[in-house]
């Protein structure tokens, strides 16, 4: 995978292995132990089964591409990477920069506080992000 050459790109990478049946386990454990699941990202994006409406509608008004990663498909593309999982990066130049840690996840429980949170982070990058449809 050639990073160097590769537009400018919003990452955002879940703390979770990828297939159907890591969805299934991931959802009954939102059910039954909320507190303990393991993917900030995904438990303030997602419902039970798929993408809050608010968060695709969102993502919809970037003006910039993305790409969602799981844990073990961004290890493989970034294995150098160490900073701790769930977390969302700016890729630029072939190189990842941090925009919401998984520290700052902590304190994020809805999803208008992270669209909040990364519109200010895109904004001060000179990133447009536009109104939610």
């Amino acid at each position: 995978m050639d990073r160097g050459h590769a537009a400018m790109k919003l990452a955002f990478v879940y703390n979770a292995n990828a297939g159907i049946m890591a969805a299934v386990m991931d959802s009954l454990h939102k059910i039954v132990s909320p507190s303990t699941y393991a993917c900030d990202l995904c438990a303030i994006t997602y419902g039970l089964t798929s993408m809050k409406r608010e968060w695709r509608d969102w993502l919809r008004t970037l003006d910039i591409p993305t790409h969602f990663y799981h844990r073990p498909d961004f290890k493989s593309d970034w294995p150098d990477v160490t900073e701790p999982l769930p977390a969302i990066f700016l890729e630029r130049d072939g190189k990842l920069e941090i925009m919401v840690s998984a520290a700052e996840f902590k304190g994020v429980t809805q999803v208008d506080q992270l669209i909040t949170l990364l519109d200010r982070a895109l904004s001060a990058r000179g990133i447009k992000t536009g109104e939610v449809l």
